[in-house]
């Protein structure tokens, strides 16, 4: 790899910040290959006057069933919702228990607390950021209702050993799987291993939409009816409520947008793969594995790279250095759930849920997504290089 001299002097010119070399997830340039495709599909729907629901919800319905290999798949207006109504279509509610990790975004355990349910938090594998399953074991108790894997960056997170697990206790599995559709696990696709999957369409996603969307895919066929009552405020017939629902309808411009670009994502994804490899060589060629760790990909497992995600100790150091160089990053997260003021209430402490809380501090997201070129992909690593040969 050639040294990049330009990015060296982009950061003795600007040590606080300089402008971004490229933009960390290009959805201008996702959405001018695709352009023509998405307004005749937006076209489609003004002309229909049909906005809600519908053919094309339904036909997008259709195609991420297949494409994922669900028995059933049912859309809603967001991940977040995704989450809320399969726990609802579980009955979890108040005085039950629903484990998850706090390494995840605010919606995974908001669903669960929204139900007046206790999320209770367990502790992460440190080398794949899933839920580890001997954590979830500890963690079970009488009121245990669910527990909730979430399939981060995009790699399935150790289902076997997490239904094994709940099975024994006759507890539901409901996986998350926003950053993850596409993923593999032992020949099957994340969102397909538990009771319910859930998946968000939000923009920044492998799949994402004109704003927000969501879905979740069943192996039950008595859940369907269910979860498309409660996402229509209850009613299983029109002005007739059998039950307490949501509004939670995904609409048909979303719908048309999304089936527009579901071809492409087999594509998107290997592009996504094959930047990780890429990043992977070059920091192994540039001797920098000595202070990178990089991300894992279990046998069996097919991470689709939602993000790339590494692990420094001086992290924050390094992506100040980073944006002082032009590369853009993202910190994914950069504090667990159980130690935000939204659950206090829960009672737990620092030093609670170490793993958790270590990743935290060190993870660290480059830029991924499928637009980008190899020499991007140089700069990056180029200007990870530059910090560590100052240091050394």
């Amino acid at each position: 790899m050639n040294t990049d001299v330009s990015v060296t002097q982009v950061a003795k010119e600007a040590p606080e910040a300089a402008k971004p070399l490229f933009p960390f997830l290009d959805l201008q340039a996702q959405y001018q290959g695709i352009r023509a495709e998405v307004l005749a599909a937006i076209e489609r729907v003004m002309d229909s006057q049909h906005f809600i629901l519908g053919p094309e919800v339904e036909q997008l319905e259709t195609e991420i069933k297949a494409f994922t290999g669900s028995k059933f798949a049912v859309s809603c207006a967001s991940g977040s919702d995704a989450l809320l109504l399969a726990l609802m279509a579980l009955g979890v509610g108040q005085g039950d228990e629903v484990i998850t990790t706090p390494f995840t975004f605010g919606a995974t355990a908001g669903a669960i607390a929204r139900l007046g349910a206790r999320p209770v938090f367990a502790d992460i594998d440190p080398e794949t950021f899933n839920l580890d399953p001997g954590a979830v074991e500890k963690a079970m108790t009488s009121k245990t209702k669910a527990v909730i894997p979430v399939h981060l960056f995009g790699l399935v997170a150790d289902m076997d050993a997490i239904m094994a697990v709940a099975e024994a206790r006759g507890v539901a599995v409901v996986e998350d799987a926003a950053q993850s559709l596409g993923a593999f696990y032992k020949g099957r696709q994340a969102g397909t291993l538990g009771a319910a999957g859930c998946f968000s369409f939000f923009p920044s996603k492998n799949l994402g939409g004109a704003g927000d969307g969501g879905l979740i895919t069943t192996q039950c066929k008595d859940r369907v009816p269910l979860l498309k009552a409660l996402r229509v405020h209850g009613a299983l017939k029109k002005y007739e409520y059998q039950m307490l629902g949501i509004n939670s309808r995904l609409d048909a411009i979303q719908a048309a947008i999304l089936r527009v670009k579901l071809p492409h994502l087999g594509c998107w994804t290997e592009a996504r793969r094959e930047h990780a490899r890429h990043y992977c060589r070059l920091l192994r060629d540039n001797d920098l594995l000595r202070h990178v760790k990089l991300p894992v990909e279990p046998k069996g497992c097919v991470h689709v790279y939602n993000q790339f995600s590494i692990r420094v100790k001086n992290r924050d150091s390094l992506r100040k250095h980073l944006h002082a160089c032009g590369v853009p990053t993202e910190i994914y997260y950069p504090s667990p759930l159980h130690l935000q003021p939204a659950y206090t209430f829960l009672g737990y402490g620092e030093g609670d849920i170490p793993h958790a809380e270590a990743a935290c501090k060190e993870v660290l997201s480059l830029p991924i997504c499928p637009e980008l070129t190899k020499d991007h992909l140089e700069t990056v690593v180029a200007a990870i290089a530059t910090f560590y040969a100052t240091r050394t």
